[in-house]
């Protein structure tokens, strides 16, 4: 009898364990312009962005023994560390328990950016047929057409363009560059990403000088025109007045994404800032 009682106390515990994330995550207020750049590198990878309300994460892969290994460098991967255990499962195990939302309460997909570190076209191939398994929470393209799902994958990184583009049924869709923009075709690429400093030489250190301002909201402009989103990487992430200054330019130009690694600073950032316009 002590026994199965105490068989019953440690399935009851480990159940909450399970779910304790999944509550945390329901409770937190999702952030539009979130994203966790390298998301694994956190001590709970993906999990953490979640509980704090961010919309977009980011996963460095290699292929490596029939494995979609997650980490920056060669030396960080694991076996089993992979796209489906870190990501992909608790995603699907999310969008189950949200009704087919990862935040019950938004209807907004939730990006995850999946940057291939190497060998271009036969990760994407096994990231391809991966992907299909999951395909009912995914945002999919077929024959023309574009169906949002709970989550939107879309490739950075050695992406091969011509192959993604030829597929009649997509499961993840293409990251664009500056060179990009302008071109339309939103089916393909819905984002256009592109390293900060290629493209502006202001750090946050002082007014951002008027040609630049001008420049960073003609992006946007032209891309939100094309039914494109936009992310900046290379963007200061030391906290500070500096950092604050730049993330402040995003968010008035409608940039859509916002880098960092500090996960707390980003989200107190974005609350402090609505607040303060709400009250201007």
């Amino acid at each position: 009898m002590l026994r199965r009682a105490l068989g019953i106390l440690a399935a009851a515990g480990a159940l909450l364990l399970t779910a304790a994330p999944a509550l945390a995550a329901d409770r937190a207020e999702p952030l539009p312009r979130a994203h966790a750049h390298n998301d694994y590198e956190h001590e709970r990878p993906l999990l953490d962005a979640l509980d704090r309300g961010f919309t977009s994460v980011e996963a460095d892969i290699y292929l490596v023994e029939g494995e979609l290994r997650v980490g920056h460098d060669p030396e960080d991967l694991q076996p089993g560390r992979t796209l489906q255990s870190l990501y992909l499962d608790p995603l699907a195990r999310r969008v189950k328990q949200g009704h087919g939302h990862v935040y019950p309460r938004d209807r907004r997909p939730l990006q995850l950016l999946v940057d291939i570190k190497n060998n271009g076209a036969a990760t994407y191939t096994e990231l391809d047929r991966v992907l299909k398994a999951y395909r009912k929470m995914l945002t999919t393209y077929a024959k023309g057409r574009v169906k949002d799902g709970a989550v939107t994958v879309v490739v950075s990184g050695d992406r091969p363009r011509d192959l993604m583009a030829a597929q009649e049924r997509r499961y993840a869709f293409y990251d664009g560059r500056m060179s990009d923009l302008g071109q339309g075709g939103a089916s393909l690429i819905p984002l256009i990403s592109d390293n900060w400093t290629n493209h502006f030489t202001w750090n946050g250190t002082g007014d951002m000088p008027a040609a630049e301002r001008a420049k960073l909201r003609e992006i946007v402009a032209t891309a939100h025109r094309d039914g494109q989103r936009v992310r900046f990487w290379a963007t200061p992430d030391v906290a500070g007045p500096a950092r604050d200054a730049i993330w402040r330019e995003l968010v008035a130009a409608d940039v859509d994404h916002i880098n960092t690694d500090d996960l707390d600073g980003l989200r107190e950032f974005l609350r402090r800032y609505d607040t303060e316009r709400a009250a201007a």
